[in-house]
């Protein structure tokens, strides 16, 4: 057929021949390519039902598309000749490569898992190989492996069979032998029964243990010698220097009943994953595998562990029945560690992150598990230390680790489970998605961990772990840009970075609930406390109808809560909404301590409930161990106690633990105001705003209270440069009155600051809700007799719970 034209193609070379036919390269004369052309037997083409079956498997086939399967791109007929048409893929066989002592682990893990990958990818699609071989793989030059023919192979008749296995071995390698090679072929197949996916885990057994050990597990001189092999003949053992993890692997695949082998390729794929991760597999597997390798100790263990057993029993220990067989050990704590981004694109890092978010904040629902917070977890993204040490510095049970790979609109995800405590792999599994369908994958995931350490979920957590929808891949990416901006941001430019990525996805689905969470929360940010970026008045309306938006179109969204909380303290100056946010955001996500934080924070400063915030304080002092924030809250909650020294002695011990926590910084200035030291606080904001050099105007309150240390150490000068400094920063940004006050007090200037305190109480700027009785800042305000009605006409504005004491006087 060289130089003939098929169809729009024209034949170059001949390249190969099979049971399936000859195969061509051959140029496609309308999409300019190079092609395999597999040109079908003439056979094929008298029975009219094989040839429809042969046809129509090959079209579900070209269905396929995955980077480690060889693509279809066409099955047509022309000139009464059938023909497919596939990726011409350049390389060599798999069957190849192999030498005689074997390939090394790393390159088995490696190949083994590619071809796994593509079988899930297969199996979840319902189609199944029927012919997976070592020369059914291509090894590409970037070693990559393709695995050809899929759902090519014919079935065979009753006959057909009887005659495979009497065929001598050299007749299988020749043209036109029968498909479905004796050597890959499962028991099941042998006996006459159609092949499924388990069929094809047997063909890739084989596949893993011919790249172990160099030769094929079963050997025969004939077809019927090798089928009684496969039939009858335990799995002979592999070299020593195969990993007892990976034998145990290929043990299982290669169970004679089919069901207990892994039953799709996902399962092969993620037991493989997770040999390569460094992760024990379940100790009986292995164990088991390491004593195929010394039969003769089979029956002594056997029998000791039987005597054990019987004497356990007999002395009716407590527990024995969950201790053998009755499920993986209960687990109440959980880290999930960064997911990796095996996409091969760093610019996919944020999707990565995007998914190390979704799985801890679908487990933080169930209260039943202590789950470590994000900022904990992301400081072991590139740890390289042992599963259990990282379980001992968070103080956790069990270990999620999980990959993501984005790739063509579709999303997969390996995750597994790691009881920490006895370094034992409890579970793992992957999990193949449309991109569209990312929460529901992060759903499954944790109700399959949920059930595996078998949790307390309620009723109602079930309800609200299964309910997730759809989501245009474009919007979800944007609003993960979003909000990973927003998480550190800290000048107007980044804000505003943020408020437009969050606007961008409302735009596009104006029906996504945490884009507009997150879009009431950073606008709202340019306002609030500490940055005040824009009057109040600027954003806070369009932030509370971001924030009511989310919770009118998901009821159930702990961060919709959280964001409305937060708008309606310093936004609305109501804490009575405030609290009531809050605690149904606690209620939907237990485990959620970034709200416990901020909870605790009004708890203690405007309600006057040390005790019950103390609760929230230690909570999130469990979930969020090495997050800044727990020893901030302590200094903070010391100052709103009116333990100043206490509130010292803290923040030393904590800036010896970590000497960059600059807030920390900020809270010791205060109290040395509140102790009447102001020379000692100027020390304390000098060094703040020089770490804060350049961005020294990015928070004015630092700036501000320094001018006040000044003002009261009786640095006037420089109290007047502060002041100088700030009013020629509010030519090109927004600066609260409160803040010029605060230094104009410092300086004696007391009309002047009082009138500067009632623009800002017009304005209802966000820090005025925060000057309770124990607000540094207002130290010099005190001594003023206007303060306390002041203070008076503030307490009337802001809404507190029934029953709540004056937090103002």
């Amino acid at each position: 057929m060289l130089g003939q034209q098929l169809g729009h193609y024209r034949i170059l070379e001949k390249i190969g021949a099979g049971g399936m036919g000859e195969v061509y390269r051959a140029h496609d004369e309308q999409l300019d390519r190079d092609v395999a052309l597999k040109v079908l037997p003439a056979h094929t083409l008298t029975d009219e039902i094989a040839r429809a079956r042969l046809l129509r498997e090959a079209r579900a086939a070209a269905a396929l598309n995955h980077p480690h399967i060889c693509t279809i791109h066409e099955v047509g007929e022309a000139g009464g000749q059938a023909y497919i048409a596939m990726e011409l893929v350049e390389g060599q066989p798999l069957s190849a490569l192999v030498p005689g002592q074997g390939l090394p682990v790393e390159t088995v893990l490696r190949f083994g898992s590619q071809i796994a990958d593509a079988l899930a990818h297969a199996h979840e699609r319902r189609i199944v190989h029927r012919d997976l071989k070592s020369a059914n793989v291509v090894i590409t030059p970037e070693g990559r492996a393709k695995v050809l023919d899929f759902g090519l192979a014919k079935r065979l008749s009753g006959e057909e069979l009887t005659e495979a296995t009497t065929k001598s071995l050299a007749s299988l390698t020749q043209a036109g032998a029968l498909v479905g090679t004796v050597p890959y072929m499962a028991p099941e197949q042998l006996r006459g029964q159609p092949a499924d996916a388990r069929s094809d885990v047997w063909a890739l057994g084989i596949v893993l243990y011919e790249m172990a050990a160099g030769r094929r597990p079963f050997q025969g001189q004939t077809g019927f010698e090798l089928s009684s092999e496969i039939l009858n003949q335990v799995l002979p053992p592999l070299p020593p220097a195969v990993p007892t993890e990976l034998g145990a692997v290929i043990e299982r695949c290669l169970a004679k009943e089919p069901g207990q082998r892994y039953q799709q390729g996902r399962e092969v794929r993620a037991a493989l994953e997770a040999v390569q991760s460094g992760t024990a597999l379940p100790a009986w597997p292995a164990w088991r595998y390491a004593l195929s390798r010394r039969r003769w100790l089979v029956l002594t263990v056997a029998l000791a562990f039987s005597v054990v057993v019987a004497i356990l029993v007999a002395l009716n220990v407590g527990g024995l029945r969950e201790r053998l067989g009755g499920g993986a050990p209960r687990i109440q704590s959980l880290a999930v560690l960064p997911v990796k981004n095996d996409s091969g694109d760093p610019g996919q890092e944020f999707f990565a992150d995007g998914m190390t978010d979704g799985l801890i904040a679908g487990l933080a629902q169930i209260k039943a598990i202590k789950v470590i917070s994000r900022t904990s977890v992301m400081q072991y993204k590139e740890a390289k230390k042992s599963l259990r040490q990282i379980a001992n510095e968070l103080d956790v049970e069990g270990i999620v680790e999980a990959s993501v790979i984005r790739s063509g609109g579709r999303v997969r995800v390996t995750a597994q489970l790691v009881d920490a405590r006895r370094d034992q792999n409890l579970w793992a599994n992957n999990y193949e998605r449309n991109t569209t369908d990312v929460l529901a994958v992060q759903s499954e995931v944790v109700q399959a961990i949920a059930g595996e350490i078998r949790a307390a979920v309620t009723p109602q957590e079930s309800e609200r772990l299964k309910a997730a929808r759809q989501v245009d891949p474009e919007v979800y990416d944007t609003t993960l840009k979003a909000e990973a901006i927003l998480e550190y941001a800290t000048r107007e430019e980044q804000f505003r970075q943020a408020i437009e990525l969050f606007q961008k996805a409302v735009d596009r689905d104006p029906t996504y609930a945490p884009a507009w969470a997150g879009l009431g929360e950073a606008l709202w940010s340019l306002a609030a406390m500490g940055f005040e970026y824009v009057a109040p008045a600027e954003v806070r309306d369009r932030a509370i109808a971001a924030a009511d938006k989310a919770l009118n179109l998901d009821p159930n969204l702990a961060d919709a809560h959280k964001a409305r909380a937060v708008i309606a303290i310093d936004g609305e100056w109501d804490l009575a909404k405030a609290q009531q946010y809050f605690e149904r955001a606690l209620e939907l996500r237990p485990g959620y301590a970034a709200a416990h934080n901020l909870y605790m924070q009004i708890l203690v400063i405007n309600l006057g409930r040390p005790d019950e915030a103390r609760r929230h304080l230690d909570r999130a002092r469990e979930l969020d161990p090495l997050s800044p924030w727990s020893d901030i809250n302590l200094v903070w909650s010391w100052i709103h106690q009116g333990r100043f020294e206490r509130a010292l002695e803290e923040g030393e011990r904590a800036r010896r633990r970590n000497p960059t926590i600059l807030p920390i910084t900020h809270l010791m200035g205060l109290a040395r105001l509140l102790l009447g030291q102001p020379s000692q606080a100027v020390p304390e904001y000098e060094a703040l705003l020089k770490a804060l050099a350049p961005d020294r105007h990015a928070t004015v309150l630092p700036l501000a209270s320094l001018g006040l240390a000044y003002g009261l150490a009786g640095r006037q000068a420089d109290a007047l440069k502060i002041l100088a400094e700030m009013e020629q920063a509010s030519k090109n940004r927004y600066i609260s009155p409160y803040y010029l006050a605060v230094v104009d007090s410092g300086l004696g200037r007391m009309d002047e600051a009082f009138r500067l305190l009632d623009q800002a109480l017009e304005q209802r700027t966000s820090y005025l809700v925060f000057c309770t009785r124990y607000e540094g800042t207002t130290v010099a305000f005190r001594r003023d007799p206007r303060w306390k009605p002041f203070m008076e006409r503030l307490r009337r504005e802001v809404h507190l719970p029934p029953g709540t004491p004056n937090p103002y006087l």
